[in-house]
């Protein structure tokens, strides 16, 4: 597969909302998706030797280019165009920075947005856009 792929926590709200919002901006049907704790999401964490067991990561794999954290979110952000695209302007940051308002959002992510007992099921409509 040539898409870019999305692994994200499936029992996030906060990550559940961000996918959500990232298939309505994304116009060209470019990204795909799958759960960190998915069967896909696990065989592709172990294939770029990524840890199986901790989910407060956003991971983008492009190609064989994985992406991290805030690094993972600038990237998908150029997918979506638009008005998105100026979101490049955070790249100016170090990684260090940027990841470390990442980090503090993703410790407190289900204190402050809740966390579901399963993973998202997609709709029928937005299943092609899941790899699980």
């Amino acid at each position: 597969m040539n898409n870019p792929i999305i692994l994200f926590d499936g029992v996030c709200n906060l990550c559940n909302s961000s996918v959500q919002f990232l298939i309505k901006n994304d116009k060209k049907n470019i990204l795909r998706f799958a759960s960190l704790q998915s069967e896909i999401g696990q065989n592709l964490l172990q294939k770029f030797n990524l840890p199986t067991n901790i989910f407060n990561s956003f991971v983008l794999i492009d190609g064989e280019q994985v992406y991290l954290r805030s690094s993972a979110a600038l990237k998908v952000a150029s997918y979506l165009g638009g008005a998105w695209k100026i979101l490049q302007f955070f790249w100016i940051f170090p990684a260090f920075i940027r990841d470390g308002v990442y980090n503090l959002i993703a410790k407190n992510r289900y204190k402050w947005f809740g966390k579901r007992t399963e993973c998202m099921i997609p709709t029928p409509e937005l299943k092609a856009r899941f790899l699980n």
